[in-house]
């Protein structure tokens, strides 16, 4: 039985996630911590969440805390917290601001529960999952982000829906930055085993439209409701389960590569497939189209370049 952590749990996305993982069968306690001066609410999402076990009948402890050295003994670490994008505002300023919240949170990890995995959900996930690793001193394989997984799983049911088909039978992927420069693997792409090239009505399908509609779509939930809460509470938990329940699934989560992508020269953590289990998280070796190649080298080069700048902010 494993017990999971929730860094930046008064905010909308941290306390669905934890109502989410609360469903996991591997996990006996769930911890929600926040910074001083956010004990009534976290007093009060705590009774909340409390009465939901309750009523549901799940036998799992939920504590809080705003010391972080409290939170030893975690299995894995959820990592919500930060400033979420202001209009305007550009994705390096955004990563300048988050990661001085971010390093000094996984510096503080890496210290107190070494042994721990750590899912970054913090935006820019690409380069926040960078920034918990270094600042962690963890192994890359116990630091990943929330990077493409729900990006795959949008276009999934998109694509789902244009077949007629059930989502189970679509396996599709998108891998690079969770963002502008995403790469969607049509190469990759089957329903039902067969690959979707190969099937007539693919020559019809809007695929422009299909990943504008990914790009855009916690854009507009943001715009229509105030924030996205649903969609990536169940994307954690699902994360949470694959790990914690040692599935060996194979996800596209933001994680350190080396040249596991078509071998190209990788050292940044971006969305790319890889196996998840209790030891973490390895990305694995795929060869992908020409195409998709020269999207991917560019998403890189991009993460690379706003990581490398936070970085040097860092140093200074």
């Amino acid at each position: 039985m494993s017990k999971v952590t929730i860094i930046g749990a008064t905010g909308n996305v941290g306390g669905y996630a934890a109502h989410a993982i609360s469903a996991n069968p591997h996990v006996h306690e769930i911890l929600l911590y926040g910074r001083e001066g956010r004990e009534p609410l976290l007093r009060g999402i705590v009774q909340d969440l409390a009465d939901s076990f309750a009523a549901r009948g799940t036998d799992i402890a939920i504590n809080w805390t705003t010391d972080l050295k409290e939170t030893d003994g975690s299995d894995i670490f959820v990592i919500t917290a930060g400033i979420p994008r202001k209009p305007g505002q550009d994705r390096l300023d955004l990563a300048r601001e988050n990661a001085r919240v971010i390093g000094p949170v996984a510096q503080t990890i890496g210290a107190v529960s070494p042994k721990a995995k750590i899912l970054i959900v913090t935006n820019p996930v690409d380069v926040m999952t960078c920034v918990a690793l270094r600042c962690s001193g963890m192994a890359p394989n116990q630091v990943f982000g929330l990077g493409t997984h729900l990006d795959s799983m949008r276009l999934k049911s998109l694509i789902a829906g244009y077949f007629h088909v059930h989502v189970s039978e679509v396996h599709t992927r998108i891998i690079g930055e969770h963002g502008e420069s995403m790469v969607p693997l049509w190469s990759a792409t089957t329903i039902g085993g067969i690959k979707i090239s190969n099937l007539p009505e693919f020559s019809h399908l809007p695929v422009q439209e299909f990943i504008q509609s990914v790009k855009c779509s916690g854009e507009e939930i943001i715009r229509n409701k105030g924030s996205t809460v649903y969609g990536p509470g169940e994307a954690i938990a699902s994360l949470v389960k694959t790990v914690l329940g040692d599935e060996n699934r194979i996800l596209t989560v933001s994680a350190h590569v080396k040249r596991e992508v078509h071998e190209m020269p990788g050292d940044v953590c971006i969305g790319v497939p890889a196996r998840m289990n209790r030891d973490g998280v390895f990305p694995i070796s795929i060869r992908i189209d020409e195409s998709e190649i020269v999207a991917f080298r560019e998403s890189v080069e991009k993460i690379r370049s706003i990581t490398q700048k936070v970085f040097d902010d860092f140093n200074k």
